[in-house]
């Protein structure tokens, strides 16, 4: 009887003994759970250059559409796809063989409604001197003077047809309307043309300069404009652009932002920009695709590493070192994104300590090593 006791009691102890050990390493795992080894940074005041990559389309100064004015036949291709033209530059010869005999039949018009003219003149004229001396009556004279009169009217008439068939035969030469570079050429000689058509006869793009066309969204220009104070001196105080081409490579040649548009874009949120080039080796074609390089200058202000923030939904928050403790802090960011660092517009003072890495692993109240 004792011997069962005795081991009964034996049995207890070393259960007791093994729940005391499960809630020492219980807890001395919650302890190393809550303590971390994590670098920290004073926040400081400093002046800061991030640039924001907005997608961007561009385009010529101007794409212009050419389209025949009269209907034919094209005679004569008189440019090539690619080839740099002048204002005023033959493109394209259509038949001019009907427009000619127009004029000439416009021509002669002329010369019979002036002779007509000049022989209703006669008679008006003879009839005026024959009614002063009463040889012929009222009716007589204002016949002539109504024959007179429809006599200056188809002559009007004759020079207005002689103009428009002038002006049809000029149309058959297509010009060019400004300087620029031709693009395809998708008819050739001996295709039937007219004004009615809908695809145009070639474009002529001027690329001398080029726009350069992308989006800004509403934030974005209400960071700009408090930045700069006002939107036109923002337009006069930016610093220049630069764009990176569709291989990743950056443009030599900077550019500007010349135009803002004022209104906002309800469907997208954002208001468009136009910025310009210049393209002097003519590396830039109208159509391509590339990515505005905008900087943003900021002066005094506190910059900080995007890893040492956690963004939740719309929020940004830091974790501060208060007390050896972390305390999560809510602050507000400049609307401009450069990837890597975060220019910090409320939330945080110069002096402040904060996690610089691995925010996203830290809980509240975690003790920072």
């Amino acid at each position: 009887m004792e011997m069962n006791r005795l081991k009964r009691q034996m049995r207890w102890v070393g259960t007791i003994g093994c729940i005391v050990l499960a809630t020492a390493c219980r807890q001395s795992s919650q302890n190393q759970s809550v303590v971390g080894n994590y670098e920290t940074m004073k926040v400081s005041a400093s002046d800061a250059e991030l640039t924001t990559a907005y997608s961007a389309t561009i385009r010529g100064r101007q794409d212009i559409d050419i389209y025949p004015q009269v209907s034919g036949t094209i005679q004569e291709l008189c440019v090539t796809e690619g080839e740099k033209v002048s204002q005023g530059q033959p493109l394209f010869i259509i038949d001019q063989v009907p427009y000619k005999a127009a004029l000439n039949t416009a021509e002669a018009n002329v010369k019979s409604a002036r002779a007509a003219l000049a022989t209703a003149q006669l008679t008006y004229d003879s009839n005026k001197e024959l009614f002063a001396q009463k040889v012929v009556s009222d009716y007589t004279l204002s016949t002539a003077r109504n024959s007179f009169l429809t006599a200056e009217a188809d002559l009007a008439q004759a020079e207005a047809q002689e103009v428009n068939a002038r002006n049809n035969l000029s149309y058959t030469v297509v010009k060019s309307p400004a300087d620029g570079v031709v693009g395809t050429l998708p008819y050739r000689v001996g295709a039937l043309v007219s004004s009615s058509m809908t695809q145009p006869l070639t474009t002529v793009s001027d690329n001398s300069s080029m726009y350069v066309y992308f989006s800004m969204t509403e934030n974005q220009l209400l960071s700009l404009v408090r930045q700069y104070g006002t939107l036109d001196s923002a337009l006069v105080r930016m610093p220049d652009l630069q764009l990176r081409l569709n291989d990743q490579s950056v443009y030599e040649e900077k550019g500007r932002i010349e135009t803002i548009s004022g209104v906002i874009d309800r469907q997208t949120g954002t208001v468009s920009v136009r910025a310009v080039f210049p393209n002097k080796t003519r590396l830039l074609h109208s159509g391509a695709s590339g990515s505005i390089l905008m900087p943003s200058i900021y002066k005094d202000c506190i910059v900080i590493p995007q890893e040492a923030t956690v963004k939740q939904q719309d929020k940004v928050l830091v974790y501060k070192v208060v007390d050896g403790k972390a305390a999560s802090t809510l602050i507000q960011v400049a609307d401009v994104n450069d990837g890597r660092t975060y220019i910090v517009t409320g939330g945080l003072s110069v002096g402040d300590e904060i996690v610089a890495k691995g925010a996203g692993l830290i809980r509240e109240g975690m003790q920072i090593k």
